[in-house]
């Protein structure tokens, strides 16, 4: 990784250019902390990196940055620049290329971010953020409720960093959140959601939840049952309590996962009917909500005797054979019969055993 960056950054140094590795990366390798959030700022403009660079992701290049795959690794590189007024309290109106590597980082949101490293690895802080590191302190570049009404998703990402890092916020960064967390009602729900992934994901999900609740985030979050979320176990466990799928977006898949948790936290999760049905994910989750050991759920679903219609050792064309009957919705019927009894252990799961109760009641 180190080597990868160092490349690139003597690359583009080679060409008579500033560059730094900032951010993320740089907050992190001095946490001790492994990181692929590599951010890299520079005073060659996006044109100028793409006579560097042949291949770039120039999609993001009107906001001044491009992106380079590297020996498999990605960066984000940003020239300098200045952001002149806002829209939506979350895009720059306008961008204009700078030289000047500290007024580059006045823009930028707390820190602890805003160290940076140059390709010999030595670092240079202009804004004494690895004072804010030592203190374990989230605090914002000049004043807070200003950078809050620049970028409300700020006040999401101070939650997100206090809660990963373990970090506190500093008074004034509380206090604008107070005072702004109005602005949240009109940030996209996407974005939203991606900070929300972030801080439900993470070791320490629990404070997170209480962060968010001692501001009195849930309103304007539009997530009334935050105060509900006992189990964290997993991501989609909080976003199966906190029942937001109709605001926030989520694909297909995570829709039915969480419907399917949703049938299945009003079931008995040990129940082998309902395991064979809905699988052990979604019970393991529900269960884990209401506080069911998933020892015993897993164990429940691994003892059950058949997990799916093909272990059923008869087929539908040997049912029909039995019979002497054509295809029909009495398969159907026959079939859910024998998965039951199979499955409560009423009825072996071998073809004679079978096929003598079929014809016994069939």
């Amino acid at each position: 990784m180190q080597e990868a960056i160092k490349q690139v950054l003597e690359t583009i140094n080679s060409y008579g250019y500033k560059a730094y590795v900032v951010g993320g990366y740089v907050r992190d390798y001095l946490l001790k902390i492994e990181s692929n959030d590599i951010d890299i700022c520079t005073n060659a403009t996006p044109k100028k990196l793409q006579e560097i660079f042949k291949e770039l992701d120039l999609s993001s290049q009107d906001y001044g940055s491009v992106t380079l795959m590297h020996n498999n690794i990605r960066f984000e590189i940003t020239t300098f620049r200045k952001e002149i007024g806002y829209v939506d309290h979350r895009r720059p109106l306008e961008v204009e290329y700078i030289d000047d590597l500290y007024e580059d980082l006045q823009r930028r949101d707390f820190t602890i971010n805003t160290i940076c490293m140059n390709s010999n690895f030595e670092v240079i802080d202009l804004l004494n953020g690895q004072e804010d590191l030592e203190k374990r302190l989230i605090k914002a570049i000049g004043n807070a409720e200003k950078k809050f009404e620049e970028d409300s998703l700020r006040i999401l990402r101070a939650i997100r960093f206090a809660t990963s890092l373990g970090f506190a916020l500093s008074e004034d960064i509380s206090a604008a959140i107070i005072k702004k967390k109005h602005l949240l009602r009109d940030l996209s729900y996407h974005r939203k959601k991606e900070e929300l992934d972030k801080i439900f994901s993470s070791s320490k999900v629990k404070e997170g939840i209480d962060l968010l609740l001692q501001f009195h985030l849930e309103e304007d979050l539009q997530l009334p049952k935050l105060k509900e979320v006992k189990n964290t176990d997993s991501l989609i466990s909080v976003w199966a309590v906190l029942d937001a799928v109709d605001i926030y977006p989520f694909n297909n898949s995570e829709k039915q996962l969480i419907d399917e948790i949703h049938i299945v936290l009003e079931k008995d999760n040990l129940d082998p009917k309902v395991l064979y049905d809905y699988g052990l994910y979604p019970n393991s989750v529900a269960g884990s909500i209401k506080g069911i050991d998933k020892k015993k759920i897993t164990e429940a679903y691994n003892s059950l005797i058949i997990h799916s219609k093909k272990e059923l050792q008869i087929t539908s064309e040997e049912i029909m054979d039995i019979l002497h009957k054509k295809p029909g919705k009495y398969l159907k019927d026959i079939y859910n019969d024998i998965e039951q009894k199979v499955l409560y252990g009423k009825l072996d799961n071998n073809y004679d055993m079978i096929r003598s109760y079929i014809l016994q009641k069939y």
